[in-house]
């Protein structure tokens, strides 16, 4: 009797660890739910590629897996969105393992035959850490990455977008902007279920979320934000001012988080994990450059995107500042509405440059900015290094 109950637990364990656990979404409705709870994204954009190797045929997902699972885990990131699609189950098993979700790029290239998005969500579609599927990043400056003109790179990613869902009815799709899409490419890409936007202007959102909350009801998060650790105002290296970003910003995620009544974006992914050395197009592959462009509108505190010094951790997975500022902070549930106050900023006559390292849209400038939340203290525990 004792036998034959352990083998149905362990048939019961089986069943749960290969059932899908897919975000959902409701019409009219702003939150993103996994297993009928509101998700708010404590997110961290992972794309590790080594030293001496380039983006993305120098991804190495697996062989940084386990460790870069921990280190997310102990920062209490429970999604991590890519930039190619994961298709390991191995890989997903380790994410899965550590509590973390993956919002899966499975397309931004249209060099990439739309159909090939077929056999890599049929490989992975019914594993649980696949939280949602994505399509394009910042498309709208780099025109999926072939220089295609706005509509005819937003048609090609909303088809590849109704071809995911043929082949799976569970998951959303989600695409990420590069600012607050326009009304109209949110009506025409009418298969995206879930928006992301890139946004970079110092220290604060702005007015974002009051412009989206007026254009659309679907779901937001933040695709990428934070800053860079490289300051070229002093020409160096500054920790202090990259966690400063860090706090500021990911606390303003949390005071706007839909997981709450009225709340607005579903959190959103800082940019990135650990350095990555290929970036520089002026420099090499085998060392840390400081090369980066200076759009007009940035990150803080110089306004450059620094293209190789965007990690919470350096390369080597050493940790900075700004990894301990993020690890301090929450992830809010719907029941701390009522010990935190939502706050947010409102639009006012002239114009801003709000940037990415692809470009740049005029958006209103906030009339006030956010305050930002109190700076937290870095945890008091020491984070082991790799291998150690």
């Amino acid at each position: 009797m004792k036998r034959t109950c352990l083998l149905v637990l362990l048939a019961l364990a089986r069943f749960e660890l290969s059932r899908a656990l897919p975000a959902s979404v409701r019409p009219g409705d702003r939150k993103i739910y996994v297993d009928g709870i509101p998700l708010h994204i404590k997110g961290v954009n992972w794309n590790p590629v080594p030293v001496g190797r380039t983006h993305p045929e120098g991804i190495q997902f697996a062989e940084h897996v386990q460790n870069d699972a921990r280190l997310l885990a102990e920062a209490g990131v429970n999604v991590v969105r890519t930039y190619e699609p994961i298709t390991d189950t191995v890989v997903l098993d380790a994410l899965w393992n550590n509590s973390i979700q993956v919002m899966n790029t499975v397309y931004s290239n249209s060099d990439k035959a739309p159909e090939s998005v077929v056999g890599e969500v049929e490989l992975v579609k019914d594993h649980p850490a696949v939280l949602m599927w994505a399509v394009g990043n910042e498309w709208n400056y780099n025109g999926c990455y072939t220089g295609l003109d706005l509509h005819a790179c937003g048609q090609r990613l909303n088809e590849v977008a109704k071809l995911i869902k043929q082949h799976d009815s569970l998951h959303p799709v989600a695409s990420v902007y590069g600012e607050v899409p326009p009304f109209d490419v949110i009506q025409r890409l009418d298969s995206i279920d879930v928006w992301g936007i890139n946004y970079y202007n110092m220290l604060s959102f702005g007015d974002l979320f009051q412009r989206w909350e007026a254009r659309s009801t679907k779901p937001l998060f933040i695709g990428e934000y934070g800053a860079d650790a490289y300051d070229a105002s002093i020409g160096k290296e500054n920790e202090e001012e990259q966690a400063k970003a860090t706090t500021i910003l990911t606390g303003q995620l949390i005071d706007n988080t839909a997981v709450w009544d009225n709340g607005i974006c579903s959190g959103g992914f800082i940019f990135e994990l650990a350095d990555e050395w290929w970036k520089d197009g002026k420099g090499s592959v085998d060392k840390q450059d400081v090369g980066g462009i200076a759009p007009g509108g940035g990150p803080h505190p110089d306004r450059v995107f620094n293209e190789e010094w965007w990690g919470l951790m350096k390369i080597d997975r050493t940790p900075r500042k700004a990894y301990y500022a993020f690890a301090s902070l929450p992830v809010p549930k719907p029941q701390m509405a009522d010990v935190v106050m939502m706050q947010g900023g409102q639009a006012a006559e002239g114009m801003v440059k709000s940037c990415t390292a692809q470009g740049c849209t005029l958006v209103p400038l906030p009339r006030h900015e956010l305050q930002p939340p109190r700076a937290a203290h870095p945890p008091a525990f020491t984070l082991p290094l790799p291998g150690v």
